[in-house]
Order: C-alpha cells, then sequence, then structure tokens
C-alpha cells in the first residue's frame, strides 16, 4: 500500500500544478542496473565460502516544480535484488522516499531549503551523497545558503525523532545523529580554490539495568573542523589537499582527538584535440586510528561521505560502518586514466595500505607490522549513448600477514570483487559513479 499512495500521490501532484506561464513543472527519471561478483567485497572472505552472484537496481522518478522564488523537488526511488520478492507480490518495502523538499528565494542572494535532502559538498569526502550505493543517503534538514559569485556561505542543521511522541526524547535509530549543525564556506583567493567546514553532531546514549530499564541518558557531541578543499593548478598540473580535525566525545563518552589529512598532485601527461586525454595522479591520505588501551579515542570516523570513492573500490575501509575506532589507515596511491575520446576511458588506481596505529598483534602470530596489504582497481567507462552508459571493473586486494591476522587469519588467499553496470541518466551530467578521476 505504501508504494501504491507514493505513486498517487506524485500523480496527484502532476495534475494538481496550476497551468500558468510562469509556472515551470520537469519530470526525470534514472535507473541503474548493477551486477556484481563478491569474493572478498567490503571485507575479507574466510576460506570454505563461496563467492557472491546477484543483479540488483535503483529505479528513481523525480519531480520539480517552480514558481517564481519557490523551488520543490521530490524523488522517490525504488531499490531492490532481483529476484528477492515473489512475481506475484501485492507490496513490498523498496519503494522509499528519497528526496522531498522546498527552497524559498527570500532575498538576491540569500535561499532556505527545507526538508530531505541531499548534503554533498567538496567531493564528497565528509558529506556526500552515497551515489554508489544503490540506496544514496539523505538527510531531514534546514539549511540557509548565501552565495554571491564565488563565495558560498552554507548553515543550518537538522533535529531527529523517532516519531511524533507524546513524551520523552530518547532517539533509538541506529548510526545517526539526534542533532547536527553545519558551517562551511567557499571562495577562491586569487588562483587557490578552498572551503572551511564545521560540523557539530550530538548522538543519544542510554544506560540499562539488567532489566532491561533504561536508567540514565543523555546526548554526547563531537565536532569535526576542517580545510575540505585546497586546490590549485599550474599549467597542467593540479595540487590539492584537505585537512579535518576531530574532538569532543564519542557516543561512549571518551573523547575525541582525531584527524584526517591528504595531499595530492595530477598531472595532465596527454590532451589532444580529438579527445584523447591521460591523467596521472599520486596522492597519500592519513586516517588516524587508535593503539591499544589509548584512553583517547584517536581513531577518525569519516562520517556522511561517499567514502567509495576513497581507499580502493573494494570497500574495506570506512564503508558500511567497517574499519571504525580501529588502528586507521595510511593510503599510498596511483591513479592513471586514460580518454580514447569523449565517450570512453579506462582507469587503472593502485593503493598500498599500512595502519595509522599500532595493531596490537601478538609478534609470535602473524605480523606485527603496520602493512595491511594492496589493492589494484582497474574500471572502465562507456558512453553508449546521451542518456545510456556502461561501467565496469575488476578488483584485487594482495593480503598481508598483518591482515590476516586482523581479520581472524583463515583468509582466502585470493580476494576479488568484479561488476557491470548500465546507468540511465536522460538529463544527468554525471554518466557514471562511483569514481573519482
Amino acid at each position: 500500500m505504501k508504494s501504491y499512495k507514493l505513486i498517487l500521490g506524485l500523480a496527484a501532484m502532476v495534475m494538481l500544478i496550476p497551468l500558468k506561464s510562469f509556472a515551470q513543472f520537469t519530470v526525470d527519471g534514472q535507473i541503474l542496473v548493477r551486477s556484481e561478483f563478491r569474493n572478498g567485497y567490503n571485507k575479507p572472505i574466510q576460506e570454505g565460502l563461496d563467492p557472491a552472484g546477484f543483479i540488483a537496481h535503483r529505479a528513481r522518478l523525480q519531480a520539480a516544480y517552480k514558481l517564481d522564488r519557490f523551488n520543490f523537488y521530490m524523488s522517490v526511488q525504488d531499490v531492490r535484488t532481483w529476484g528477492s520478492t515473489s512475481q506475484a507480490n501485492i507490496s513490498d518495502d523498496f519503494l522509499s522516499v528519497h528526496e522531498a523538499w522546498g527552497e524559498v528565494n527570500f532575498g538576491e542572494n540569500w535561499k532556505i531549503k527545507l526538508g530531505r535532502q541531499e548534503l554533498n559538498y567538496d567531493n564528497f569526502r565528509f558529506l556526500g551523497n552515497l551515489d554508489w550505493a544503490l540506496q544514496a543517503r539523505s538527510h531531514d534538514f534546514a539549511l540557509v545558503k548565501y552565495e554571491k559569485d564565488k563565495a558560498k556561505l552554507h548553515f543550518g542543521g537538522g533535529f531527529n525523532q523517532d516519531g511524533q511522541k507524546l513524551n520523552g526524547n530518547i532517539y533509538t535509530i541506529p548510526n545517526q545523529y539526534r542533532a547536527a549543525q553545519l558551517i562551511r564556506f567557499e571562495n577562491s583567493l586569487g588562483k587557490v580554490d578552498y572551503s572551511l567546514l564545521f560540523w557539530n553532531e550530538g548522538r543519544q546514549w542510554t544506560t540499562k539495568n539488567s532489566n532491561g530499564t533504561i536508567t540514565d541518558q543523555g546526548v554526547r557531541f563531537r565536532q569535526t573542523l576542517g580545510i575540505p578543499t585546497l586546490r590549485t593548478s599550474i599549467k597542467n598540473t593540479t595540487l590539492s589537499g584537505y585537512f579535518y580535525s576531530q574532538f569532543g566525545e564519542d557516543v561512549a563518552g571518551k573523547k575525541v582527538s582525531a584527524y584526517n589529512a591528504s595531499a595530492q598532485v595530477s598531472q595532465l601527461l596527454i590532451n589532444r584535440e580529438d579527445g584523447k586525454r591521460w591523467r596521472a595522479t599520486l596522492g597519500y591520505e592519513i586516517i588516524s586510528g587508535s593503539d591499544p588501551g589509548s584512553e583517547k579515542n584517536n581513531s577518525y570516523t569519516l562520517q556522511y561521505g561517499t567514502n567509495h570513492l576513497y581507499n580502493g573500490y573494494m570497500d574495506w575501509y570506512f564503508v558500511g560502518n567497517t574499519w571504525e575506532n580501529s588502528v586507521g589507515l595510511k593510503d599510498l596511491y596511483l591513479r592513471s586514466r586514460y580518454e580514447f575520446n569523449p565517450k570512453f576511458w579506462v582507469q587503472t588506481d593502485f593503493h598500498s595500505f599500512s595502519a595509522h596505529a599500532e595493531p596490537g598483534l601478538p609478534s609470535t602470530s602473524f605480523s606485527s607490522e603496520k602493512g595491511l596489504g594492496s589493492e589494484l582497481d582497474f574500471t572502465f567507462g562507456w558512453i553508449i549513448h546521451e542518456a545510456v552508459s556502461l561501467q565496469g571493473g575488476y578488483n584485487r586486494y594482495f593480503l598481508s600477514d598483518t591482515m590476516r591476522g586482523l581479520q581472524g587469519g583463515n583468509l582466502k588467499d585470493q580476494q576479488n570483487w568484479a561488476y557491470l553496470m548500465v546507468v540511465f541518466r536522460p538529463t544527468s551530467k554525471a554518466k557514471f559513479i562511483g569514481v573519482l578521476q
């Protein structure tokens, strides 16, 4: 019944749009169909376990309405694995609202945006829409925007609850903040582009007795202060980096002192008029971790970014709550992308991983070294038609003894993952997803 209500609601919205010349109503959509072979995706696969394979999709219907200074937008999506429901099913729980917001322009440079919306900033490292994951990510948020020329100031916040209660304020939805505030500013200083960000979030905590009754509760706040973008270009060379610092308390009440830093250089080696381009990128990222027995939480939390884009496409690190509150990560990477023409490209990424903090493994078993192994990612993209793209990849992880020790040891020697995806996005400029250039 929920599915039919959402569809009927969109249909009613279309029929009720006033037929005035100054109003604009547009309907758009997309569908992603992805097949995957998983033999160590997201976490190492143990010996004796069979690989997994499946096909899944995201189908999204998007409607926008503009009238004078008011914008309304709604996005409904169906996310499912093929065959997970009966062919003759009456209803299911796979249809949901991804975005539903209204935006009002109340000045020459001022806007306010209210409702369920994506927070997409700074190459998606800290705040991103998680576009690679079929379900994606959106926030229930109030956002105020001031934008003039290159200067952009965004600030706002969200307050979450389980429902419309008559009493009590305990928030029980897992892995989400109860309250959050955002301030972000971006601008250019000469040839240098930069942005500044402050994020404050509170997580609900509770204490229960032996009977399961809550005896104490509250909210603990963790802050993130950062320079998400720092970039400049000198002819065919681009230098970029970012830095974040975290402090405050984690949900368990432990003091937080953590950071995330990255620097990279990207060189355009070939740039021909016929569309042939070759770009190579060398970079290094540090995500702080905690030593065994540390009194403080030194493990940086990546929060709400599109983490698939970073630290290898096999998603062993910081994707789906993996590697959280761990020894952290050092990632030395080399990326090469060759575009044969504007419609076809291939990309190869190599990562060498090591732990930031001490793994804490016994020296007599496995290894006490910090090396975690390496990963090789091969990806290609092909724009078949202006509305249809084909994307795929093969990825292989090469284990170290330290990784075997941290994961329990009995791991397959071959850890790999492959996918093939068809992307239908008729009006979007983003013809491919989940790949950094």
